[in-house]
């Protein structure tokens, strides 16, 4: 598995407009570094093809090169985008923010999707004025 960790990049300026209504015990929280990796391929490889590399050794993976690239925060995969040359070195242009997964649990003793369950029960006081 190839990653790369780097600072992050921006044709545009920074901007105070966007965090600038939080709480100043808010906006101290934007400070804190987290680690940010971009994954390129992934494969798995038995322990015998892995001790047979050596300098010089080519890894393939099934992944086109032209294919998007993940991005990931803290271990969470954020967005999506495309390598990029910047200079010298490697970057990654951002097509796509990647919702996060939800995730509902069934309340026990309750069938799903069963709209009478959110009416009171019938044995409920009725509320006084």
């Amino acid at each position: 598995m190839n990653r790369s960790t780097s600072p992050i990049s921006s044709d545009k300026p920074t901007s105070n407009l966007r965090f600038g209504c939080l709480p100043s015990y808010s906006r101290s929280l934007l400070k804190i570094k987290v680690p940010v990796s971009v994954t390129l391929a992934t494969s798995r490889k038995s322990v015998g093809s892995v001790l047979e590399l050596v300098p010089g050794s080519i890894l393939q993976f099934d992944k086109m090169c032209d294919e998007t690239l993940t991005l990931e925060v803290g271990g969470y995969c954020v967005a999506e985008g495309e390598a990029v040359k910047v200079g010298d070195k490697f970057g990654l242009r951002i097509t796509s923010m990647v919702l996060p997964e939800e995730r509902f649990s069934p309340v026990p003793g309750r069938k799903p999707g069963n709209a009478a369950d959110c009416s009171p029960s019938e044995d409920a006081a009725p509320a006084s004025d």
